[in-house]
């Protein structure tokens, strides 16, 4: 089964990855993070950054030709524990209905230090 494999502006320049795979009827969505609006200004608020993020995780699965509604699971790195009730309310707006099943992994710190939550994904499209 053949791969595709979609990049999209806004990748860490320099860094060996994809921004999403598709293999089959799986898509696979890179971590994501949302550190810089869209303006390519610093947002420093676990809210501000995970907002970010789930819309560059929509554009990556629309890139592949799946949605949010196709995701079956994902898998959140925060660096801060108390910062879950934030990310969680951010999370829900994007996934208000049947959202996938999910791990969150409170991890020592993400590749730069104003990074404070990423977000992967797998979907289902057939």
């Amino acid at each position: 089964m053949p791969k595709q494999v979609f990049n999209l502006t806004g990748a860490v320049p320099g860094v060996p990855y994809s921004s999403a795979t598709k293999a089959g009827p799986l898509v696979f969505v890179s971590g994501q993070i949302g550190a810089l609006d869209d303006a390519g200004k610093p947002i420093s608020t676990v809210e501000g950054q995970t907002r970010q993020l789930l819309k560059k995780m929509k554009i990556a699965l629309e890139a592949a030709g799946a949605s949010l509604s196709d995701v079956t699971k994902t898998t959140v790195f925060m660096v801060n524990v108390n910062d879950f009730a934030v990310m969680n309310q951010v999370y829900k707006e994007f996934f208000p209905r049947e959202p996938p099943a999910r791990s969150t992994v409170i991890v020592a710190g993400l590749a730069k230090p104003e990074w404070l939550v990423e977000i992967e994904a797998t979907a289902y499209k057939p």
